[in-house]
């Protein structure tokens, strides 16, 4: 099968291809411009047109919509609405190869061979690991040969955002916190530049990180705490770039049990560890020139004998002692410690990532995530990656209105909620982290709101997004260039 993208017309009507389209309809001796004028009114964005039988190397020709044909940066959008057109156009065109069971496409780059292989990999990819009856599996490849590397970018960056998919997705019997942390060392495997350590319980009660620890007591399933050290700096002591993800395998809440309706979603709500971690298999797959620590505090929170009581006290890594008046606000307790061990590493800059609080979700949807940070320089850095992966980011407060809210509490030095419940819970939430962080360059990114995809995002199918993988690459390949000049 061949895609081939087509922009909006101007105003005389006819088809304006892009430079892959024309040459094919050279091919075809004006065939597909003359067929698409029969068919009716212009392709508009993301729609589509199938034609078969045109050229014997392409059996099946689909025809798909870019909408305006300079399209770049939108600064009301927050993303450069060219790619994404690509992207979307390039999903698009993809599946319906794949209903139409051919399991080769070439996709025409459409002047950006990166967005169209984000697109076409993206677009095609969906969870059936555990079913009898499979889709067919489409083999997307770029059509001509001058973007090459381009297009292979593209493909080594969705593979990222799928792997946090394929995670995220997977059932919590299948994906246990011991299960997480190999599937990322295989994945790691090949790379000689790569250090993961699986640290079992015995060594988190050495570290002791009691808040993490209280946690995972409710549960049969032992914790575990990954521990990845990726070596791309010619320098092996340059200051690391630190992430941090909440690895929940399994949120029911603990003893404040969240309702049964949509809990079976908590099996996503690792979404932190699983994004961060395909960062980095994604930056060693780049070979980006910088050194990357990986830290993901692995368990479940569950409602046995032994779990966490609202009102228990704990002690953090850093000493700090914690009132958990919601033993689901758990979240919080892990990445406390998480971030109180990422102080050892001289890192140039932390930045954690989360499926913290459904009020993140409540106050951005899915449009963007959510970036708590104490430091301009990194949001910059942040929001320039995010304009152009159009996986968006958002800055929110860090007042010091929300750090009393934590601190004002009755049995201990921080509360794990704030203490007027559900009023700006996404803000109160970032403010308790904050009481665990000393670095002058940290951001906290709550990803609740971007956790899955219904239909919002056009090249993603309806299922766990892996958001935002791919903003986390492109932000640390800017940290990398930012180090060499």
């Amino acid at each position: 099968g061949l895609v081939l993208g087509v922009y909006s017309s101007e105003k005389d009507g006819a088809a304006q291809f892009t430079s892959a389209g024309d040459a094919f309809d050279r091919l075809v001796s004006g065939k597909l411009r003359e067929l698409l004028a029969l068919c009716g009114p212009p392709l508009k964005k993301g729609k589509t047109r199938v034609f078969h039988g045109l050229y014997q190397d392409f059996p099946s020709v689909v025809v798909v919509g870019l909408g305006k044909k300079n399209a770049g940066i939108n600064d009301q959008e927050n993303w450069n609405e060219g790619k994404e057109n690509i992207r979307a156009a390039a999903a698009v065109g993809c599946r319906q190869i794949q209903d139409l069971e051919i399991p080769y496409v070439e996709v025409d780059p459409c002047g950006d061979a990166q967005a169209a292989a984000e697109g076409a990999v993206l677009g095609l990819h969906e969870y059936n690991e555990l079913k009898q009856k499979k889709k067919p599996v489409v083999t997307p490849q770029l059509h001509g040969s001058a973007e090459s590397a381009a297009w292979q970018k593209g493909v080594t960056y969705a593979e990222g955002q799928n792997l946090a998919r394929y995670l995220m997705e997977a059932p919590a019997n299948y994906i246990t916190p011991i299960k997480f942390a190999e599937h990322i060392e295989q994945k790691l495997r090949s790379f000689s530049n790569v250090k993961v350590h699986i640290r079992p319980e015995s060594w988190i009660t050495t570290q002791q990180m009691g808040a993490f620890l209280s946690v995972a007591k409710g549960s049969a399933e032992p914790p575990i705490f990954l521990e990845i050290h990726y070596s791309g700096s010619a320098n092996t002591n340059d200051s690391p770039l630190v992430f941090v993800g909440k690895g929940v395998t399994f949120d029911s809440g603990g003893i404040s049990l969240k309702p049964s309706s949509g809990m079976d979603a908590m099996r996503a709500d690792m979404g932190g560890a699983a994004t961060v971690c395909s960062a980095i298999v994604t930056a060693a797959a780049l070979n980006l020139p910088l050194n990357i620590i990986g830290l993901a505090p692995l368990c479940e929170n569950m409602p046995s004998g032994k779990a966490n009581k609202p009102g228990d006290v704990v002690r953090a890594k850093n000493g700090k002692t914690i009132q958990v008046d919601n033993t689901d606000a758990e979240g919080r307790l892990l990445l406390a410690d998480a971030l109180c061990y990422a102080h050892n590493f001289n890192a140039r800059a932390i930045v954690n990532a989360a499926t913290l609080t459904g009020a993140m979700d409540v106050a951005l949807g899915s449009a963007a995530t959510g970036v708590f940070t104490n430091s301009s320089w990194l949001w910059t850095h942040l929001y320039e990656a995010s304009i152009l992966t159009g996986d968006r980011v958002w800055r929110m407060p860090l007042f010091e209105h929300y750090t009393k809210q934590v601190t004002d509490c009755p049995l201990a030095d921080v509360s794990n909620i704030g203490k007027y419940s559900r009023a700006g819970g996404a803000c109160t939430a970032a403010a308790f982290l904050k009481e665990f962080v000393t670095a002058s360059h940290w951001a906290h990114l709550d990803i609740a709101g971007v956790m899955s995809n219904k239909d919002e995002v056009p090249y993603l199918r309806k299922g766990m997004a892996g958001r935002p993988t791919r903003t986390l690459v492109e932000f640390a390949a800017r940290l990398s260039q930012d180090s060499h000049n």
